[in-house]
């Protein structure tokens, strides 16, 4: 489970996504919009502006703006910052491993394999979804494939 702060960073980057290349945008502005407390979300933005997600500009006309084009930033990357560890035990993070201190023997341990599956089955959703994932997609126009009179042949 993500905690509240990674879902406020998610839900304040899909609004840096849908601004992005439009200029900085205000604290109050993703505040208003996604009904987030204003103080907690200062401290969201700063981590991950201090991680490189995100960069600021002081004076007027400043804010926050995403520092990298929305579909170089995926969600392993944002929960890292924000949670930490992915994994679901210590033993098996990619990032952040710790031999869990209740086991004699990680080879034999029955539990270590089912959560290396579960920690691999997180990551393939998160590193696969961008931020640009949270945009809709535009439909294109459809184009009339029926043939013309003209481009029919006997």
């Amino acid at each position: 489970m993500i905690s509240k702060k990674a879902k406020y960073a998610i839900k304040a980057l899909k609004v840096l996504t849908e601004e992005f290349g439009k200029g900085p945008v205000l604290i109050s502005y993703i505040s208003a919009k996604e009904n987030i407390p204003k103080k907690f979300l200062e401290a969201i933005l700063l981590e991950l502006r201090n991680h490189g997600i995100l960069q600021s500009q002081k004076g007027k006309g400043g804010g926050y703006l995403l520092r990298v084009d929305p579909e170089r930033v995926n969600l392993a990357q944002v929960l890292r910052v924000i949670d930490g560890p992915i994994a679901p035990t210590p033993c098996v993070s990619k990032h952040f491993y710790v031999r869990c201190d209740d086991c004699t023997d990680e080879l034999t341990c029955a539990i270590r394999p089912i959560m290396e599956q579960v920690r691999d089955a997180n990551l393939a959703v998160y590193e696969n979804t961008t931020l640009k994932t949270f945009i809709p997609k535009t439909e294109a126009p459809v184009e009339n494939t029926a043939p013309t009179d003209s481009a029919v042949t006997v």
